[in-house]
């Protein structure tokens, strides 16, 4: 445990990628094959499951500090992340036991959150007072405590991202497996494939990951995927367009359709199997033959354009949708490469070559219903003709565009050249700040979450959240406004004058009945800090719903 603290600061210590491989390569060199099972797990991203409540840690570390609730929180507030203030208020030992990790996992974390979990199951059953959930609450919050008390000060800290799901070190998949390969001699790009798909950290696992002839491939496995870099600007200029191929954008779901041994799995991009949620596209996928896998999109669709993305997520969020919902949201999955074809790995051909191989494959036929197609691709004589098509992407339902080179080859991860992707002009409007939070991280203790409304007659009504945009100086002049002129505060949440006026960005908007506005948006960012306007000048939900009848362009912005 102690040693997996010690990569966990080396790497967040440092932003030199060769530091970062070097870290990782060392711990490995020196790990046993359980703890480093685990400690590649969580590189990796992956999360312990159940997570441990919040409100437990919380407790634990007003418990154990022998402080009231509101300084807890004031402090929790100031910090700004919850880990680290229960891990500084907690008491410990800088010379505890010399546990591995793998041992305080399986005999400290993971029955801690059993005992959580059935906890919170068996009071879902039946019930229970306010008084035996508190006395619940506090049992748990006293395993804490003794938890923490056999170690410092970093590890404490470590082991609340782990309980709480949180953990993460600034290191790529790429990264990882960079450093791995240095200690164990595969390459990189196989162990990235070798890693993919649903796993358990075993040390079982782990020796096999890193043998040199592997041993636990499974007819399930995916292929790592590619991704697009975003067009840099410039770059029109300088190089041929008809090197490439380009295709519609769509907004879904990114997904591998894996056909081998007489079934079909179709994963996620975030390696998630997702089985059962799209019950039309494995059925569909019936009729494909053996040893096929096809890159793609799952859209919603119905009556020939896609649905909103929204309507999409009510997909995602279903294991097994009902008739119901397959009727509202009906989807299809579009595929735009081929990765394997009769057992044989394609990754290495060339982009046209492959492209021409998904289009001999006849998926619409293949489907009867056309549940499963194959993306139409575009060849351009010049620039400016591409770009004023992908300007008109939002009326197909689209992002943008993508450009793939025609003699690329289907590389790991982001890599330079291969993809990009070019999505349409930003809708924009300018809206006044209303609400704000404290950050966390590097922007904890200072204001930098961020609550915009527009006007709706003569009242301003919330309209989205945004966190990013501004610098690192407008940041602090904000923070300190907000400070010196809160008028009420909701917990966290600080109320404050209609006065500072942002314009906003974001890729989408829809309507929702979820939202006070009655439109969701996509993506939404700050572009500029308006400060040559006054809230009055903000624009007004009448201009959005403008936009979202189409009558409104891609911004309001006026040319000043």
């Amino acid at each position: 445990m102690r040693e997996f603290a010690k990569l966990f600061r080396r790497l967040d210590e440092t932003t030199k990628t060769n530091d970062k491989v070097s870290a990782i390569r060392d711990y490995f060199s020196e790990a046993t094959g359980a703890d480093a099972a685990y400690a590649l797990y969580f590189l990796l991203g992956n999360k312990l499951k159940p997570s441990l409540p919040t409100r437990i840690i919380r407790r634990a570390a007003m418990l154990g500090a022998e402080v009231p609730e509101w300084l807890f929180e004031e402090t929790y507030q100031w910090v700004g992340d919850l880990a680290e203030t229960a891990a500084a208020m907690a008491k410990g030992s800088s010379h505890g036991g010399p546990e591995t990790l793998a041992e305080t996992l399986s005999e400290r974390l993971i029955p801690l959150l059993q005992s959580a979990s059935r906890t919170q199951r068996s009071t879902r059953k039946s019930p229970s007072s306010s008084d035996e959930r508190l006395q619940i609450d506090q049992a748990l919050a006293m395993t804490l405590i003794e938890l923490w008390s056999r170690y410092d000060l970093l590890e404490r800290f470590v082991l609340n991202k782990l309980l709480t799901g949180n953990l993460r070190v600034g290191v790529s998949t790429k990264l990882v497996t960079k450093g791995l390969s240095q200690w164990c001699g595969v390459p990189t790009e196989e162990l990235c494939h070798r890693m993919m798909g649903e796993w358990e950290p075993s040390e079982t696992f782990f020796e096999q990951l890193v043998a040199p002839e592997y041993s636990g491939a499974s007819p399930a496995k995916p292929y790592p995927f590619c991704l697009a870099h975003p067009l840099p600007e410039g770059y029109s200029g300088q190089n041929p367009v008809g090197d490439f191929l380009v295709e519609w954008k769509w907004d879904g779901i990114r997904a591998q359709l894996v056909r081998r041994s007489g079934r079909t799995y179709l994963w996620s991009r975030g390696e998630e199997l997702l089985e059962g949620r799209f019950p039309e596209i494995e059925l569909a996928a019936e009729g494909l033959p053996d040893g096929l896998v096809l890159d793609g999109e799952v859209l919603g669709y119905r009556e020939g354009s896609p649905l909103p993305f929204t309507l999409l997520q009510r997909r995602i969020q279903r294991l097994k949708p009902g008739v119901k919902l397959l009727g509202e949201v009906p989807v299809v999955f579009i595929a735009f490469d081929v990765l394997e074809h009769e057992g044989k790995d394609l990754r290495q051909e060339a982009y046209q070559q492959r492209r021409s191989l998904l289009e001999s494959l006849d998926l619409g036929g293949v489907s009867g219903a056309e549940t499963l197609r194959v993306s139409t691709v575009y060849a351009f004589d010049d620039w400016e003709s591409l770009f004023q098509m992908r300007d008109t992407a939002r009326g197909h339902g689209a992002e943008g565009m993508m450009l793939k080179h025609r003699q690329g080859r289907y590389d790991v991860g982001r890599v330079t050249g291969t993809w990009w992707k070019s999505k349409v002009t930003p809708y924009t409007i300018d809206a006044v700040l209303v609400y704000a939070q404290r950050g966390h991280g590097r922007r904890a203790g200072m204001f930098s979450d961020y609550t915009f409304a527009l006007w709706d007659e003569d009242r301003l009504v919330p309209f989205a959240k945004a966190y990013s945009g501004l610098s690192d100086q407008e940041i602090v002049r904000v923070d300190r406004w907000i400070k010196e002129n809160t008028q009420k505060k909701f917990g966290p949440v600080h109320e404050v004058p209609a006065h500072l006026v942002m314009e906003l960005a974001f890729e989408n908007l829809q309507e929702s009945s979820r939202h006070k506005s009655g439109i969701a948006v996509r993506f939404p960012r700050i572009v500029r800090w308006r400060e040559d306007k006054q809230a009055r000048d903000a624009d007004r939900l009448e201009d959005i719903r403008k936009m979202l009848r189409g009558e409104g362009g891609s911004g309001l912005e006026e040319t000043e």
